[in-house]
């Protein structure tokens, strides 16, 4: 069976997600990028200063505002290695606003963001990392 790579049509994809690092696609560069600090992206732009709390249990809607502000009708929030869900005001935040938030490991977000934005969907994901 041939497998082909296919590039992605946006500017930002994720190629690898570790316990402290991602890598990231970076068609803007035109090179691949490693983060090692938390960052939320769009296919199209790259919030690589994102101030994210320590812990998952801290985060407050303001944390999620320069996410928000960018109008996904979905955001992808990856808490880490496990799952966690972060307080009900976060869940809020989007629900109220008419976006749809869905919380996942890491690993799971960034697959769950590359087959929705090469669907051409509108989504956010904003990713927790220990750094």
């Amino acid at each position: 069976m041939q497998l082909n790579h296919e590039i992605p049509d946006f500017a930002y994809a994720f190629r690898a997600v570790g316990d402290s690092s991602v890598l990231l696609e970076d068609r803007e560069n035109g090179a691949p990028r490693t983060l090692v600090q938390s960052f939320a992206l769009t296919p199209q732009s790259l919030l690589d200063t994102w101030t994210a709390p320590a812990a998952v249990r801290d985060m407050t809607a303001e944390h999620l505002a320069p996410v928000l502000a960018l109008k996904p009708e979905l955001v992808i929030l990856g808490t880490g290695r496990t799952q966690q869900f972060p307080p009900a005001a976060v869940m809020a935040a989007c629900l109220t606003l008419g976006i749809g938030i869905e919380v996942m490991d890491n690993p799971a977000a960034a697959r769950t963001f590359n087959l929705l934005a090469g669907e051409g969907r509108n989504v956010a994901a904003a990713i927790l990392l220990p750094g």
